[in-house]
């Protein structure tokens, strides 16, 4: 049985930095790409970033690029998601996802995604 379980997430000013992890189990870590979507109130859940499975290539939302930076330890079977000069419209739920393959490119959109983690609430205050 897959589990994602993300930690990290809680409420910091403007300007300051979080920590996302996500704590995988019951799959092949390494093989798949790992990403982080978000949700804010009212909206759809959208794409932040993802890694491929073995960790070089990245890829990340325009509204992220240069603030946030994905990584994953294959070692501890972790994905990390640091993030600096958050926004308050950074503010979310955000949940970390597994792609269907190793490759960056199979994990952009929700359909992309075939285990998904619980969430974890994140809250940016001007």
């Amino acid at each position: 049985q897959v589990q994602l379980v993300e930690s990290g997430g809680g409420l910091v000013q403007a300007g300051g930095s979080l920590r996302l992890s996500c704590a995988a189990s019951g799959l092949i870590f390494s093989t798949h790409a790992m990403g982080w979507f978000r949700q804010a109130p009212g909206k759809d859940r959208e794409f932040v970033a993802a890694v491929s499975g073995n960790g070089p290539n990245t890829s990340y939302a325009d509204s992220v690029k240069g603030r946030f930076t994905i990584s994953r330890d294959n070692a501890k079977n972790t994905l990390l998601l640091q993030m600096n000069s958050l926004k308050p419209e950074d503010t979310a739920v955000y949940y970390c996802a597994s792609g269907r393959s190793i490759f960056v490119t199979s994990l952009r959109t929700i359909s992309d995604s075939r285990y998904w983690g619980q969430g974890t609430q994140v809250t940016v205050s001007s």
